[in-house]
């Protein structure tokens, strides 16, 4: 058999997987992380953000598994309060970018720009966007709460 022809029949076998990849791969993590890692808040305690009003970085000492995701902790007790109610404490919109899935898109969350508002806690790309969302949150936690979440299969 010809080389032209073997790689011909190689490309034939090999189309349903190019082409079904992209469907595999098209629904994003529950949890923003990044590329390169599966922490998520970028490695803060999300417990700090309502005990300490800041972020703080978490420690690889003090870790727990949620939603696919590892979450780090700045101490056992921040770690025990995450472990008995998640949902409090996890960033809204699994940590994506609450403007821009108020927008109807996922975008990076960034644990330096944030915000606690009625008892849950937001994370925005950067300060520009946060400026942005700060100028109506009640109205794009509303939007964001309807596209939630529809947009991690865009």
């Amino acid at each position: 058999m010809k080389l032209r022809t073997l790689i011909a029949a190689a490309l034939v076998a090999a189309a349903p997987t190019v082409i079904a990849a992209p469907a595999a791969f098209a629904d994003k993590d529950p949890i923003y992380t990044g590329r390169f890692n599966n922490v998520a808040v970028q490695g803060h305690d999300a417990v700090a953000y309502f005990t300490v009003g800041e972020p703080v970085k978490g420690s690889k000492d003090f870790t727990s598994d949620y939603q696919g995701a590892q979450f780090r902790f700045s101490s056992a007790e921040n770690k025990a309060a995450f472990d008995a109610d998640p949902a409090k404490y996890a960033p809204q919109y699994g940590g994506y970018c609450a403007w821009a899935v108020s927008q109807g898109y996922t975008a990076k969350g960034d644990a330096d720009h944030w915000a606690v508002v009625d008892g849950k806690l937001y994370l925005n790309y950067n300060r520009s966007i946060q400026n942005k969302w700060n100028e109506d949150r009640s109205g794009f936690i509303t939007s964001a709460d309807q596209n939630w979440p529809t947009v991690l299969t865009k």
